[in-house]
C-alpha cells in the first residue's frame, strides 16, 4: 500500500476498500491485487449533486462518485499504540462522503497524535431501502459501517493506531449511525467509547411496516410492483436516484427532517435508539443551540429541543460516563445563529474547505483558530483519556460561547 505525505509529519492513505458493494447486498470481503496505490480517496457513495443543507454549508466539493463505494481514509502521525478516530459522515444518509475536504484528518491526526478514519458507506436507497426480508436485509449502509470497524480492528495497528483504543464518532445522520451501533450487539467490541455529535435523537427508526410502505412508493414512482423488485438491481444508477428524489417529495411532511431512507428498526436496531440498557463506554455528546435553523431559517428553540437536545440529554443520563456540551458560536449578525453543522470546521480545524460556507459568513479568521484549538483540546483530550477536561453530566459545557 503506497499512501504520501499530508503535512506536519502525517501520512493519507485514502481510498482503502474495507468490503465490497453488491447492489442491495450485505458487504462483501474486499478483493485486490498487487500493491494498492492509496493516493486517491475512493468513490463516494451516488448520491443527489447538492445537499438539502448546501445554502447553509456552502458547496461540498464535487464528488467522484461509484456504487463501488465501501472505501475508507487513514491519516497518521507514526509511531504505534496510539488512539484512533473512526468519524462517520453525515449527511441525512443521502448525501456526504468520508473523503469530503470538511473532514480531512490530516491536523487532527497530527495535533491530537492519533490515527483518524474516516469512511464511506452506502447512501439512499441504496442503503437503507426496505421492501421486504426476501428481497434484501434492512439498513445496508450500517452493515457497511460494522464492516468498516471490523477492517479497523484487524488492520489499524499496521498504521500506528490501538485496536483496544478506538472511538466511534459521528455528526448528525452519522452521530445517529453511531448510537445504533453502540445498541446493536455486533458493535460490541468494535470501539472503546463514543462521540456523539447533533444527534436527530428525536428521529426514530422506522418500523418495518413504515419502511416497506415507503419501499413501496418508492417501486411506485419507478413503475413497479413489489414482486417485481428483483428488478432494481439491474435499472441504471441515474434512475434510482431520480426515484428517490421523487419518493422524498411524495413523502415530505412540514417542519419534519426525517428523510425517507434512514435506520430501519429490526435486525439488531431497536425500535427507540435513546432508551434502553445503560450505556457502559464512555460518552462526550452535545448539540448546537440553534440546530434547527440549519433546516427552518426561522425555526424557534422548541423545535431544536424536540429533534436534537432532548434526546440527547436523556443519552447523557443514561451513560455511567458522559461529558455533554452544547455549542454557542456563530458570527455576529449570522442568521442561521449557532446552527446545525456549525462545530465541524473546529473539529477537524479545515477552515480552508468552509471558506465559502454561509454559516461562518463575518467570522474573524483569529476567533476560528481559537475556537479550532479550544474544540481539538477537547476531543483529542477526550479520545486519549475519556474526558474532555470538563465535569462529568448533568454538567453541561457552553462551548464558544
Amino acid at each position: 500500500m503506497r499512501g504520501g505525505p499530508a503535512g506536519g509529519g502525517v501520512t493519507a492513505c485514502l481510498g482503502i476498500p474495507y468490503a465490497r458493494a453488491e447492489r442491495f447486498a450485505a458487504p462483501g470481503p474486499a478483493r485486490w491485487d498487487g500493491v494498492l496505490d492509496a493516493a486517491r480517496p475512493g468513490p463516494a457513495a451516488p448520491q443527489p449533486p447538492v445537499s438539502r443543507l448546501e445554502r447553509v454549508l456552502g458547496p461540498g466539493g464535487e464528488l467522484r462518485q461509484g456504487e463501488d463505494c465501501l472505501s475508507l481514509n487513514v491519516w497518521t502521525p507514526g509511531g504505534g499504540g496510539l488512539p484512533v478516530l473512526v468519524w462517520l459522515h453525515g449527511g441525512g444518509f443521502v448525501t456526504g462522503s468520508g473523503s469530503q475536504a470538511w473532514y480531512d484528518g490530516a491536523l487532527l491526526a497530527g495535533r491530537g497524535r492519533m490515527v483518524v478514519v474516516t469512511i464511506n458507506y452506502r447512501l439512499g436507497a441504496l442503503g437503507y431501502l426496505y421492501v421486504s426480508p426476501e428481497f434484501a436485509p434492512p439498513n445496508l449502509g450500517l452493515l457497511d459501517q460494522l464492516a468498516a470497524l471490523g477492517w479497523v480492528r484487524r488492520n489499524i495497528a499496521a498504521f500506528g493506531g490501538d485496536p483496544g483504543l478506538v472511538t466511534l464518532a459521528g455528526q448528525s445522520a452519522g452521530a445517529l449511525s453511531a448510537l445504533a451501533l453502540l445498541r446493536h450487539p455486533d458493535g460490541h467490541g468494535l470501539f472503546r467509547q463514543v462521540i456523539l455529535q447533533s444527534t436527530p435523537a428525536g428521529v426514530p427508526p422506522y418500523s418495518l411496516g413504515e419502511a416497506a410502505e415507503i419501499g413501496r412508493v418508492f417501486l411506485d414512482v419507478l413503475g413497479l410492483r413489489p414482486a417485481d423488485a428483483g428488478r432494481l438491481r439491474a435499472l441504471p444508477v441515474a434512475d434510482l436516484l431520480a426515484a428517490q428524489g421523487e419518493t422524498a417529495r411524495r413523502t415530505a411532511r412540514p417542519m419534519a427532517v426525517t428523510p425517507p431512507f434512514q435506520l430501519v428498526a429490526g435486525d439488531g436496531v431497536p425500535a427507540d435508539l435513546t432508551t434502553g440498557t445503560r450505556i457502559r463506554p464512555p460518552v462526550l455528546i452535545g448539540t448546537t443551540r440553534d440546530e434547527a435553523r440549519a433546516f427552518f431559517p426561522q425555526a424557534g428553540a422548541e423545535l431544536t429541543e424536540r429533534l436534537f437536545s432532548e434526546g440527547s440529554l436523556r443519552l447523557a443520563g443514561q451513560a455511567r460516563s458522559a461529558y455533554a456540551y452544547r455549542f454557542d458560536w456563530s458570527p455576529p449578525g449570522s442568521p442561521y445563529g449557532a446552527c446545525h453543522c456549525i462545530e465541524l470546521p473546529f473539529v477537524f480545524g479545515t477552515q480552508r474547505a468552509w471558506r465559502d460556507s454561509p454559516m461562518l459568513a463575518g467570522a474573524e479568521p483569529a476567533r476560528l483558530g481559537q475556537l479550532t484549538e479550544q474544540v481539538q483540546r477537547a476531543w483529542t483530550a477526550f479520545v486519549h483519556g475519556g474526558s474532555p477536561g470538563w465535569p462529568a453530566f448533568p454538567h453541561v459545557r457552553h462551548v464558544g460561547g
